[in-house]
């Protein structure tokens, strides 16, 4: 079973949750015309691995919990390519662009590392 244990407890849970927040207060200086494009994918993307944790530990199973979390790791790497795309039409400066891909790095590993534990 996927455990008692709140989601909110999960480390990975509250860097992805922070990254997320970050996405946000980055993507309010994008140009307007982004407003349904690539910033919508991008709050999109990064919402949805917080969301997927979230869901996955509150299913019965682990087969259903690593299901979930697969699904989180697929908007990680969504999100990662949206920040490469901001970064290369230069809606994000080099720095906040490396700082946001190192906490996407760290995160991706603790999803790969909890993937695993769960056979």
């Amino acid at each position: 079973m996927a455990g008692n244990d709140s989601w909110r407890d999960l480390l990975v849970w509250q860097k992805s949750h922070a990254a997320c927040l970050s996405i946000y207060r980055h993507t309010v200086s994008f140009p307007p015309e982004e407003r349904f494009g690539l910033t919508a994918q991008l709050r999109g993307s990064a919402r949805s691995i917080p969301t997927n944790i979230a869901e996955g530990k509150g299913r019965a199973t682990n087969n259903d919990y690593r299901h979930f979390l697969i699904i989180a790791r697929g908007s990680l790497e969504e999100t990662r390519y949206h920040l490469l795309l901001s970064r290369d039409l230069s809606y994000l400066s080099d720095p906040d662009y490396t700082q946001l891909e190192s906490n996407y790095t760290e995160i991706s590993r603790m999803l790969n590392a909890l993937i695993r534990s769960l056979g």
